[in-house]
């Protein structure tokens, strides 16, 4: 746990990707194999589940520091972070723990959930007394879940390539699927993360692979967003070209006769799609498609807005009505596996013929409706594809997806295998006021940096301003330190972690998709919200309204 606690605190302490790769080098070169198992698992993205209420939390390190309440919640407010005020207050601890990673996590973190609260204050109390800062700092972070660390997953997967001597590329495919809760981080998962590369692995898929390991999809390749002229790229012969579709993105697996559906955020989400789930029963074995699975109804020429999938990913229980509301399909990019061999090492434009062939080899409407291939977007010249460019918010897509015809299928966002760019269309933007103010999280946590912006209601006979979107990220460093200095001086109350500030800012607020939302008091969700910049030449008074940003719904 020291071991952790020492490469967390590192890790937090810089920004250099030398330092970083080094520590987490030197970390993983010397942790005991279980150890390294867990460690890997938090660092790539997986997050133990809440053991603790956070109220309780505190209120016991209040209690063990002797501070009144309130003087816990200003020092709270001025720190931005529970785990690191905790760490802070409590007392020297009076005795040491030699105990690793593994034994923490799975004999103490993980035991403590459902806890009755008089044995949780006996436990935490005891668990502090033998930890220093750091290891206080993270013992919390890990119970109370919010653990968070700036680091790169591939910054793990170049750290664990280099101590085990392995290509990145093969460890990168190895870890898809590694944080699945599912799946318990352990001594033999990981040695097997990190072993010499078998013979005939690099190619095709290893028919003695655990069974753990048996539906696991590949490393997704990424695309650039396009920021040159397209005139830059050549002839448009030298590219395919697609809509970018608006989804899910995903890759459904069949292997061994059993089908996995997969995200791209490495969720197992089979269960979430049972008719994409069935086309995959259709498909031959050693089979693994790229794609995005959108809401389409079976025999439309179009699918659905997104919005219509989102309680397909939301209930825990599908009803008769959710599926029959969102119907599902799966529209395929690529064929990465066929017959349990491994094309990502083929041309594009020969793993798109395969993929066609095999779409066309499918019979019945369970193909027709379930399974379609992305359409290629054919022109003449780049003059052409801008213009159609600009019919993508009547279609229902996002832009244009360009694709290298000889290139490779890569891991992450890559140009080492060929180039893909997605070339998408200009965000949607309206000029809106920053009402409420709340910190941020790790470099952030002593600024203000996440804000609600509000845009002018006219619709009563009174200009009233009403909450709309909530965006962190557009600004400079310098810019976010000016804001946070103006929040603090223009606040008004205080909700908890929240500050509701006078109105003073405007800023030019961009997003990717709108639809209408009873949920919401505006009427109105946007997605992907983002500042695109600090109109410090506007008044609040000449920030948009209502009307306005629902004009872009109508639209």
């Amino acid at each position: 746990m020291k071991r952790f606690a020492a490469l967390y605190t590192a890790l937090d302490a810089t920004t250099s990707t030398h330092d970083k790769l080094e520590a987490l080098t030197s970390y993983f070169a010397a942790a005991a194999p279980e150890d390294a198992a867990w460690a890997s698992y938090f660092l790539a993205g997986g997050k133990p589940r809440q053991s603790v209420p956070s109220r309780l939390l505190s209120d016991i390190a209040c209690e063990r520091a002797g501070l009144p309440a309130w003087l816990f919640e200003e020092s709270y407010h001025a720190v931005g972070d529970l785990a690191e005020t905790i760490a802070h207050i409590l007392p020297p601890a009076q005795r040491t723990s030699e105990l690793g990673l593994t034994q923490w996590i799975e004999q103490r973190v993980l035991t403590l959930r459902g806890v009755a609260p008089e044995v949780l204050r006996e436990r935490l109390l005891a668990y502090w007394d033998e930890l220093g800062w750091g290891g206080r700092f993270l013992l919390t972070k890990l119970i109370g879940g919010g653990f968070r660390v700036g680091v790169a997953r591939q910054l793990v997967v170049r750290a664990l390539a280099e101590v085990a001597g392995v290509d990145h590329k093969r460890i990168a495919q190895r870890m898809v699927g590694w944080t699945d809760s599912q799946q318990k981080p352990d001594a033999a998962r990981y040695l097997r993360l990190i072993a010499p590369e078998a013979s005939g692995e690099e190619g095709e898929v290893a028919t003695d692979v655990a069974e753990s390991d048996l539906g696991l999809p590949y490393p997704f390749f990424l695309a650039h967003p396009l920021q040159a002229d397209p005139e830059t790229l050549g002839s448009p012969d030298h590219w395919q070209i697609e809509w970018k579709w608006d989804g899910i993105r995903a890759q459904l697996v069949k292997r061994a006769g059993r089908v996995w559906i997969w995200s791209r955020g490495e969720d197992l989400i089979t269960s979430r799609f049972p008719e994409v789930a069935a086309l995959g029963e259709a498909l031959p074995d050693g089979c693994v498609l790229d794609g995005e699975i959108l809401a389409w109804e079976p025999g439309a020429s179009a699918p659905l807005p997104f919005a219509r999938l989102q309680p397909r990913i939301a209930r825990k229980t599908l009803t008769k009505k959710i599926l029959a509301d969102s119907p599902a399909a799966f529209l395929a990019y690529d064929l990465l596996e066929m017959g349990g061999q491994d094309l990502r090492m083929t041309a594009l434009a020969e793993r798109r013929a395969q993929l066609e062939t095999l779409a066309a080899s499918l019979d019945g409407t369970l193909a027709h409706d379930l399974l379609r291939v992305s359409p290629r977007v054919e022109a003449e010249d780049w003059q052409t594809l801008a213009a159609l460019r600009e019919e993508s918010r009547a279609r229902g897509v996002e832009g244009l997806m360009l694709k290298e015809r000889q290139s490779m299928y890569g891991v992450g966002r890559t140009k080492a295998s060929g180039t893909w760019w997605k070339w998408k269309i200009d965000p949607y933007a309206i000029d809106a006021v920053l009402v409420y103010a709340q910190r941020g999280h790790g470099r952030r946590a002593s600024l203000y940096t996440d804000f609600t912006f509000a845009v002018w209601d006219e619709s009563s006979g009174t200009r009233t301003l009403v909450p709309f979107a909530k965006a962190y990220s557009g600004l400079t460093d310098e810019e976010m330190r000016k804001v946070d200095a103006i929040v603090r001086k223009t606040t008004i109350e205080k909700f908890g972690p929240v500050r509701s500030v006078t109105p003073s800012l405007v800023f030019e607020i961009g997003f990717e998709g709108i639809q209408a939302s009873p949920r919401h008091k505006s009427g109105v969700a946007v997605r992907f919200p983002r500042m695109l910049r600090w109109r410090t030449d506007k008044h609040i008074d000449d920030a948009d309204t209502l009307a306005m940003l629902k004009g872009f719904i109508e639209a």
